[in-house]
């Protein structure tokens, strides 16, 4: 008889920003005279930097011509991508990380979501709580939860990793029991908060004592201002033997559009495992390296980036495409303290904004997260992304992108303060 996954029945309600899109729409549609100012979706809005678009120029031309066309690609991705990335992005921070331990992608978002395959349903998860909503979906999905909780208003079965005011939005190491599967953000979406290098260490040190493995999401790292944070784990000693990373193009680059990423799975990260071998029926008990079942993974399910956007992002990595990408995540930055700087002098309470491009910030009162969404999008015209919308802590919270046009966050800002000064809406524990 057919049956589907119930899995997915599990999950509350659509996608975060789905539902986001749809409500904005409606809105749009009852009202076209208003000119909505988005700050809600992390999409980038600078165009791609001049360096970027003549490789993909030239990688367009060399798929025109005999000699130089290419189709399927390395199942790793191209040796002049990982390579490059090896030079800047480990090496030159003293990371010990080899080409052949990056597998290039689609994107920061699909590993994160299809890196869970290769562990086993058994295992628990432990997620930072606010964070982005991929990580636990994808868990959910594939059955590694128990049910979704309404008085708790997250997953049983999940350890949730609370990132308050009170601790600094720093998920702290669990005190009892351990967990298997551990998702870490730094910088954090939502909250912009970073990890510095003694938590990140201190992590990694509980990963390898208990047999854990990190999935260390560096989306953001290019926008750490702040001395003393890491922008990989693998700054971190014993990182290798447990540890995962993410990297994205998406955010340092503006490549929401073109797609590319990357996972660096070590082959030092291995597990030790009794099962019966497929060819001669044997039981087999060794260490497994991770990087194998990655490998197998991804050969298995995914024909590789494109030969022009691994150019583009190769390019992203020269002398020009360092100091032009540098220049747009200082663009983002600009927008981000003139959120804080702004909001925060008209008596909001806000977080963020100083290692990330995203503003965390306390909703008015007692209002809930959807609740001043409703209130900003018909009252003042702006969009934002609900706190809720990232987990039990992130309720009474809200976060603003700093991915607008400058234009745009300057307006959205001033229709904000304009909208506080008209309602009378405090920071006091009371909606007025």
């Amino acid at each position: 008889m057919f049956t589907i996954n119930e899995n997915y029945l599990k999950l509350p309600g659509s996608y975060l920003f789905s539902t986001i899109a749809k409500k904005v729409s409606a809105y749009q549609e009852e009202n076209p005279e208003v000119e909505i100012i988005r700050l809600g979706i992390g999409d980038v809005t600078q165009p791609l930097c001049p360096a970027v678009i003549g490789a993909l120029h030239r990688a367009v031309d060399e798929m025109g011509q005999q000699e130089t066309f290419r189709g399927y690609g390395p199942e790793n991705g191209y040796a002049f991508l990982r390579e490059a990335m090896v030079r800047t992005d480990y090496a030159a921070r003293g990371c010990d990380i080899r080409p052949d331990e990056i597998f290039i992608s689609d994107g920061a978002k699909s590993d994160s979501g299809n890196i869970q395959e290769i562990f086993g349903l058994s295992n628990t998860v432990a997620v930072c709580d606010p964070v982005y909503p991929v990580y636990l979906d994808t868990n959910v999905m594939a059955g590694r939860t128990g049910e979704y909780n309404r008085e708790k208003a997250g997953f049983d079965g999940v350890l949730y990793l609370p990132c308050s005011e009170e601790n600094g939005f720093a998920p702290q190491i669990p005190e009892d029991g351990t967990c298997d599967l551990i998702y870490l953000c730094s910088p954090n979406n939502p909250t912009g908060a970073v990890l510095t290098k003694p938590q990140l260490q201190a992590w990694v040190d509980y990963a390898n004592r208990n047999g854990a493995v990190i999935i260390f999401d560096a989306a953001y790292e290019a926008y750490i201002t702040q001395p003393g944070v890491p922008h990989s784990i693998y700054e971190c000693e014993g990182a290798r033997t447990c540890a995962i990373e993410l990297r994205s193009f998406s955010k340092n680059a503006g490549f929401t559009g073109l797609r590319l990423g990357a996972a660096v799975v070590p082959a030092d990260l291995t597990r030790t495992v009794t099962y019966t071998s497929p060819e001669t029926g044997e039981t087999i008990t060794e260490a497994v390296p991770l990087q194998r079942l990655w490998t197998r993974r991804h050969g298995t399910k995914f024909n590789g980036a494109p030969y022009i956007v691994q150019r583009a992002g190769e390019a992203v990595y020269s002398p020009e495409g360092q100091e032009q990408t540098r220049a747009q995540v200082a663009y983002y930055m600009r927008n981000a303290a003139y959120i804080r700087t702004h909001l925060a002098d008209a008596g909001f309470t806000v977080y963020g904004g100083e290692n990330a491009p995203y503003i965390w910030l306390r909703t008015p009162g007692e209002m809930t997260s959807w609740e001043f969404f409703d209130r900003l999008l018909t009252e003042a015209g702006v969009v934002g992304t609900p706190g809720s919308g990232f987990g039990p802590h992130g309720e009474h919270f809200f976060r603003l992108t700093a991915f607008g046009t400058y234009e745009n966050t300057v307006a959205a800002v001033e229709r904000m303060i304009q909208w506080k000064n008209q309602t009378g809406s405090g920071d006091s524990h009371e909606d007025k």
